[in-house]
């Protein structure tokens, strides 16, 4: 699927280039931008590239990956979305173009090659449907063939609501029998497939609007049977493809995922892993397909990459080229489809356009070095009591540097393409951080088990109090344990920004024991008031509390903001002794102004409405002035 979308963009150059990944050649379509390929080998050795072009198909000999030739364009109807399968010797392409005709289904006898004529209707024809949806099948969006059955699948139709369509291969592939479609009822308005892949009548259809995929038994064509429906990370599912009991699935959003299911049991589906192309790029992944282990797969304005999914709970991106250097990130343009299965081991790939704003499409035949990751993995543990920790952050410290966290049971898993020697990181708060060296070595397993030891805190602190009396403060607070302690700073804030010290309190027991502390802050001006504590240990080290408010009354001017929690808009609640010019204005918590001021003139009292749906969520102060007095309210913008 791709949206079509008139915007204002800022190039910018991708840095993504290439691993384990050989140019050979690139072939251009101008003034055609280029939708999905496929590949076609024959008996000869002959290998062709089947690319889905605007105006139909373009055939494409790669067998010299240096010098691709066109053989011969099969028009179509005018359209950017064009999916192409094969079977045995036959072609067959689905597009959401009409032309005003009724195209359906597009098939091709191959084995013509290379001297097929289009115009012959044993070589090349349109299928719009027969049996019970005679002649109604006008267009599709994409299609897979479940070669162990010998049955196509057609998706996003314009017949059933988009819901699959199956057709019987076994007895003339080049005319097809309708067979049925799949009349499950999937959750919620699900029944529109966008895609999907089908072996020996096990379907797992992406729904792409609804964010899941599903597994379906089709055997029985007449009553397919639903066994279970998964949601996948970006809640946009478009593309799906089956690796033994090893579901692979895509997501075509900015920011998406590749990410491996084990549905070995339709009851019990398990999320297993997923990656990125380029962390932190934002591109956007569209359709993958598995080798031997490995997922191929187009990522638009990062090209294509090439995962090791041996160890599909660790997945290890270990090649990739982009085939659209002149912009990255997110969004459409760039790399539409890959196809890896070519006997030479040559991947094909289509770019929608050469650069931005283009209209003119690219193919590029590329030969992988196909390499298998190194392998990084392994348990961390509390060193004192042997227990797992849950969000422990775990490094290797070599460029790229690689980042990954402890799951519930403790466990991280990690990799990278090249081996060698690294220095790996763990760290936890409130634990020491853990360093030491991992050899790592391309295909092979390295377990590194890890023992974090906690930090002892000297002072443990249980309760931190501030109220306010007149026009002082209270502070009141509380230890569970002490040891080292020299005593607590009290510090003083009006904005968050400044602290000023107003005393220091001694530790009591020799700063040995359990204890509870108080400390009276007065003659404190009308307003909002910040205190915390800085807790200083024996040998001079010391750590700071959270913060505590006291808003202190003011005799001329008082002050409520109703709701304290904001989402859109407040109120601010202003009331003064005397008629008199207020003026308010908001500041983030870190003291700096929004740019909110306001001047008004309240009789006695006022309720101004504070528009606040463009602030970014934090801590905010309303300071508001008149008669030579302050009152600061306080409120969270969510």
């Amino acid at each position: 699927m791709r949206s079509i979308t008139l915007f204002l963009l800022l190039l910018s150059p991708n840095l993504f280039s290439q691993t384990n990944v050989t140019l050979r050649s690139t072939y251009s379509f101008p003034n055609k931008e280029l939708a999905n390929l496929w590949g076609y080998a024959d008996g000869a050795g002959n290998e062709y590239a089947l690319v889905g072009t605007q105006t139909g198909i373009s055939i494409i000999n790669v067998t010299n990956p240096d010098n691709p030739t066109l053989v011969v364009d099969v028009v179509g109807p005018t359209s950017d979305w064009r999916e192409i399968k094969t079977f045995g010797n036959f072609a067959y392409v689905v597009t959401e173009g009409s032309s005003g005709t009724n195209v359906g289904l597009t098939i091709i006898n191959l084995s013509f090659l290379p001297n097929l004529n289009v115009n012959d209707p044993n070589q090349v024809h349109a299928y719009q449907g027969d049996g019970a949806i005679l002649n109604q099948l006008s267009r599709s969006h994409a299609l897979h063939v479940d070669e162990t059955a010998g049955y196509l699948y057609l998706y996003g139709s314009n017949l059933y609501d988009g819901r699959p369509l199956m057709f019987n291969l076994n007895a003339d592939p080049y005319n097809p029998s309708y067979a049925g479609y799949v009349n499950t009822n999937f959750p919620g308005s699900g029944n529109y497939v966008h895609d999907g892949y089908v072996d020996n009548n096990m379907l797992y259809a992406g729904h792409i609007y609804n964010g899941f995929f599903s597994i379906v038994n089709t055997t029985n064509k007449a009553n397919p049977v639903l066994l279970a429906t998964q949601s996948t990370p970006n809640n946009f599912t478009h593309n799906t493809w089956l690796n033994g009991s090893i579901l692979f699935t895509t997501d075509e959003r900015n920011n998406s995922f590749l990410a491996a299911y084990d549905v070995s049991d339709p009851d019990d589906i398990r999320f297993l892993d997923k990656i990125q192309s380029n962390p932190g790029d934002g591109s956007i992944v569209h359709n993958t397909y598995i080798i031997n282990n490995y997922a191929v797969t187009s990522w638009y304005k990062d090209g294509f990459t090439v995962v090791d999914v041996s160890r599909p709970d660790n997945l290890v991106q270990v090649g990739n080229y982009d085939t659209y250097p002149a912009e990255g990130g997110g969004g459409y343009g760039g790399c539409w489809g890959v196809y890896p299965y070519l006997p030479s081991g040559n991947i094909i790939a289509s770019n929608i356009n050469d650069v931005p704003f283009s209209s003119t499409g690219k193919l590029f035949v590329l030969t992988p070095n196909y390499v298998r990751g190194c392998y990084l993995e392994g348990i961390v543990t509390d060193a004192v009591t042997g227990n797992p920790i849950n969000g422990a952050t775990v490094q290797i410290l070599s460029a790229p540097v690689q980042t990954e966290s402890s799951i519930s049971n403790g466990t991280y898993k990690m990799g990278r393409v090249d081996g060698g020697m690294f220095t790996v990181e763990a760290s936890k708060i409130n634990y020491q951080t853990y360093t030491t060296s991992a050899t790592l070595t391309n295909g092979i397993l390295t377990t590194l088990n890890i023992p974090l030891q906690p930090l002892v805190l000297p002072v443990e602190l249980t309760r931190f109090e501030a109220r306010p009396d007149g026009t002082s403060a209270l502070l009141d607070w509380a230890t569970a344990s002490e040891r080292d302690n020299a005593g607590f700073e009290i510090q003083h804030s009006t904005d968050g920004v400044s602290w000023e010290v107003e005393g220091f309190v001694n530790a009591r027991n020799d700063g040995k024991y359990p204890a509870r502390y108080g400390f009276e802050v007065k003659d404190l001006t009308p307003g909002v008031h910040l205190f915390r504590l800085r807790q200083v240990d024996t040998d001079g080290r010391s750590e700071l509390s959270n913060m505590e408010s006291v808003s202190i009354e003011g005799s001329k001017i008082h002050a409520q903001i109703v709701p304290t929690m904001v989402y859109d808009q407040c109120e601010l609640r202003i009331k003064t002794e005397i008629p008199a010019s207020v003026r308010v204005e908001i500041f983030r918590a870190d003291g700096q102004g929004t740019g909110l001021l306001w001047t008004l003139q309240v009789e006695n009292e006022h309720i101004l409405q504070l528009p606040v749906q463009h602030l970014p969520a934090g801590a905010y102060f309303a300071s508001i002035l008149a008669e030579g007095e302050r009152a600061v309210v306080a409120f969270s913008k969510g």
